[in-house]
């Protein structure tokens, strides 16, 4: 039988690290992940290599321990939890249970205390134990069957604790890792120690004397006259300061160790949780069972060999089935049809060579369903087939009903309406490598089912969005967008390859200077790019000061070196050198390889049903995140241009339209006024709230004004605040405070959202998109908080995506009505760019701001900017 192995973890201290470690990431529902990422990679790293019998997480229950008693200050220093990291905390335990991994907190005790006790206990029932943590604290519980681990850079790289190590680190035993404490304090838990003792000191004292109790015993052979008086006014402190430094190892513990044996992953939960989150590249990771196949209702349909008029029934259901995501690259594997005749499969080939087909599809009167209009579009254009006639797109009005779910697979959408009679495309297909078209019977079955489905779901979600009263915004406004974005994404944007090839040559002779220019100040070669060895330049050789090391050794993060501009020179030219080297990697080299041969074009694919709120997204390439407040990275802008000679590029964006939506949701006066007056609203936002002139608002007033404006927009917490601008959370708890008495609409908006956002379940926007809110009666206040801020923003953020939607559709109609040859390329957030002869720019220049400013009507003006020149990067 093989040896029995504990591993406990400290659960809250594994994810500070993490959530401080990472850079705070949302997912497409808006939920902060990266403490929840950091969390998994560390779990994934320590059940490969310990591969343990049993595994506990062990979390603190509250902030008053048994140590309160003694000392009430004990942790007194520590600042309120973040809201973006405490949201956190009910996924990390999902995560748990998804792992098969139990966790336990008690009442009065902390984790260290349930670690303690437990590594005690499975000692003594003959385990080996393994502890995780960041807190050195814990090193105190090392013994010949127990080893900690102490992360030392983010949360996967660990120092290993063993008696041998720490007599070799700090010449000490492991029972005098208390005393040391008691001795030196630790500021991170308040634990006050003696004053001026630090751990060289303690040490040298315990080598000397061994313990506390005996050092004060034999005070008088102390050497040193001030550090005597040191101990002798602070015996009972560093008496205390060992007491609470100690863990117990008695502590009532109820759950046993044969609770926290370790059976394995739940597979579909992990699964599910994973996609929830948007972990992608963990999905991949993962080896996840497809499952067996479920036993289905017997269908029956025909694998076409012709195609007769008698299958191309009015109306039908046409599903286009491809295995690639990306179909402006993909190949199309077959086709489903669905109708009143019956359910069809029809390959490639035999569609390939009919004439009634493409005639039918290109038939305007000939009604047709089916999943993913833009999809469909493109990937029929691609193969010189034009698709007319779509009447309804089940995967956007599934989208419009509940944004929440998950949309890539067409199975699960249909088992939200009682729908089973598809497997999923992982059980058909397999995943990444192993994915592959099956044998005729299976794909043809496959793919004649999901149009059967489709068949069948068209009027469970027509009822569902006119119960809903959600008609409009599908008829009107996502299904007509959804042409208008296959028609953009078909026809792309010409990229100058030549220049974009120039400044990756210009990019790398800077950095090869700015490397020069480091390499000059820091008196020696090192790697740049190693955090690790350019902390030792930076904090060791050039003795700059410490921002953040607590336990995780110096940290090297951007927010870091923004600190310590000020203090030598080599920090500004490192930050520029890293701000380049990702502009190159990401963006110059990225683009390069997507450029199409045939057209020097890239194809970017709009995401139409992705995001919560409403918002478009690109990806392949993402080109809504080319980076702009670098100008080396605004150039990049530069290697877009017009398809045509004698074109150029006009783009169009929205002056601060989430603003004048929360203007016009809340009516607040002073805030409407000022968009009414065309007043700068950051300047006045600044007068308002620092009661002062106009003459006297300085640009940091400005600044601070214009980071709490927008903040209040994305439903920003004082943390976040404090972290934009660079002030403590009080300084910008307050400054939230004085911005809201200033707009006091504002306030009372933000109020109500959430009283009737708990009432109805959900927000909707000035178009009816609603987004649903569970999160608002969870008994977890993490969760609540996250829930409110959600429904005080989207309103305000869908709303201005409905806009700028609005205004796409009305655009697209003008320039059919005027006969204008102007294509829209791209939306980028509030902005809408277009390509144009020269000769059309006169007009444009009345005629887009004229639609963009009307697409809807609110109490305040919507106001556009637009530009044009020979390149994107000249439009602005």
């Amino acid at each position: 039988m093989s040896k029995k192995k504990l591993v406990l973890i400290d659960g809250n201290s594994i994810a500070y690290r993490a959530f401080f470690a990472l850079p705070l990431l949302n997912n497409d529902k808006g939920i902060h992940t990266n403490a929840i990422y950091g969390f998994t990679t560390m779990l994934m790293k320590i059940m490969e290599e310990e591969k343990p019998t049993h595994v506990l997480v062990a979390f603190d229950a509250g902030k008053t321990t048994f140590r309160h008693e003694t000392f009430t200050e004990y942790k007194g220093g520590r600042q309120k939890t973040p809201p973006e990291l405490s949201e956190q905390f009910p996924f990390i335990r999902e995560l748990l249970k998804a792992y098969g991994i139990s966790h336990y907190e008690l009442p009065n005790y902390e984790a260290d205390d349930i670690i303690g006790t437990l590594s005690k206990k499975a000692e003594q029932d003959g385990f080996s134990v393994k502890v995780i943590s960041g807190d050195k604290d814990l090193t105190q519980l090392a013994s010949e069957h127990t080893t900690v681990m102490i992360t030392k850079k983010g949360i996967t790289d660990m120092e290993e604790y063993t008696p041998e190590h720490i007599r070799e680190k700090w010449e000490i035993d492991v029972s005098q890792i208390i005393d040391m404490k008691g001795l030196m304090g630790d500021s991170s838990d308040n634990i006050p120690g003696v004053p001026g003792v630090g751990e060289k000191t303690a040490i040298k004292l315990l080598k000397q004397f061994s313990s506390i109790e005996q050092l004060l015993e034999s005070i008088d052979e102390v050497s040193g006259k001030k550090l005597k008086e040191k101990l002798e006014e602070n015996k009972e402190q560093a008496v205390m300061s060992k007491k609470l430094a100690t863990i117990m190892t008695d502590a009532p513990v109820e759950i046993t160790l044969e609770e926290v044996f370790y059976e394995g992953i739940v597979d579909e939960e992990l699964q599910m949780l994973f996609k929830e989150l948007g972990f992608q590249s963990l999905l991949e990771k993962f080896d996840f069972e497809g499952g067996a196949l479920e036993e289905l209702e017997e269908l029956s349909f025909i694998v076409a060999h012709e195609i007769t008029q008698e299958m191309l029934a009015h109306p039908s259901a046409l599903y286009v089935e491809m295995l690639e995501e990306n179909y402006m690259n993909g190949k199309i594997i077959g086709y489903g049809l669905s109708n009143q005749s019956g359910h069809y499969f029809i390959p490639t080939d035999i569609a390939r060579e009919s004439e009634g087909w493409q005639e039918w599809l290109r038939d305007k009167s000939k009604e047709k369903v089916v999943y993913d209009a833009k999809k469909s579009i493109v990937a029929l254009k691609r193969q010189g087939l034009e698709l007319n006639g779509v009447s309804f797109d089940s995967l956007l009005a599934a989208y419009i009903i509940n944004p929440a779910q998950n949309h890539e697979d067409f199975a699960s959408v249909g088992k939200e309406y009682g729908l089973s009679c598809v497997q999923s495309d992982e059980q058909v297909y397999g995943k990444g490598a192993k994915q592959a078209v099956p044998n005729l019977d299976a794909l043809s079955e496959h793919v004649a089912r999901k149009a059967s489905m489709l068949w069948d779901l068209t009027e469970k979600l027509k009822t569902a969005l006119k119960e809903n009263h959600q008609d409009a915004l599908f008829f009107d406004l996502e299904l007509p967008l959804a042409f208008i974005l296959g028609e953009m994404e078909y026809q792309g944007v010409k990229v100058d390859r030549t220049r974009l090839t120039s400044m990756g040559k210009e990019l790398g002779g800077k950095l090869k200077e700015l490397e020069e220019k480091i390499y000059e100040l820091a008196g020696e070669t090192f790697n740049i790019n190693s955090p690790k060895q350019l902390g030792v330049i930076l904090f060791e050789k050039l003795e700059l000061p410490v921002i953040k090391k607590t336990k995780t050794g110096y940290s090297t993060s951007a927010d870091v070196l923004e600190k310590l501009q000020s203090k030598h020179e080599i920090v500004k030219y490192i930050l520029h050198y890293r701000q380049l080297g990702k502009l190159n990697s990401t963006y110059i080299e990225g683009l390069l390889k997507v450029i199409h041969e045939d057209s020097d074009k890239v194809h970017t694919r709009f995401n139409q049903a992705l995001t919560q709120t409403g918002r478009l997204s690109s990806t392949d390439p993402n080109l809504q995140n080319i980076p702009i407040r670098l100008e080396e990275g605004r150039k990049i802008r530069q290697a877009f241009v017009p398809s045509k000679e004698g074109w150029v590029i006009f783009a169009a964006d929205y002056s601060q339209i989430e603003l004048r939506v929360l203007a016009h949701i809340s009516g607040d006066d002073k805030l409407m006024e000022a968009f009414q007056q065309d007043e700068d609203v950051h300047t006045k936002t600044a007068m308002e709230v620092f009661s002062v002139s106009k003459d006297d608002v300085t640009s940091e007033m400005r600044r601070h004004a214009k980071a709490v404006n927008f903040g209040i927009v994305y439903g920003i917490s004082d943390f976040g605040l404090s972290q934009s601008l660079n002030i403590t959370r009080k300084e910008a708890g307050e400054f939230i405070e004085r911005y809201l008495d200033t707009y006091p609409a504002v306030k009372e908006y933000m109020e109500d959202i959430v009283v009737e956002a708990r009432d109805k379940g959900y927000v909707s926007t000035l178009l009816n998109r609603r987004r649903y809110i569970p999160e608002l009666t969870s008994r977890n206040f993490n969760l609540r908080s996250f829930g409110e801020r959600t429904a005080m923003n989207t309103p305000i953020q869908g709303s201005a995506a409905d806009i700028i939607k609005q205004a796409m559709i009305d655009m697209a109609k003008r320039l059919e009505e005027e006969n204008i040859e102007a294509k829209l390329l791209l939306q980028v957030h509030d902005e809408l760019i277009f390509e144009a002869p020269q000769s059309e720019i006169e007009k444009l220049k009345t005629m887009v701001p004229d639609v963009m400013e009307n697409a809807v009507e609110l109490n305040v003006p919507l106001k556009v900017d637009f530009a044009f020149g020979p390149t994107w990067y000249d439009a602005k």
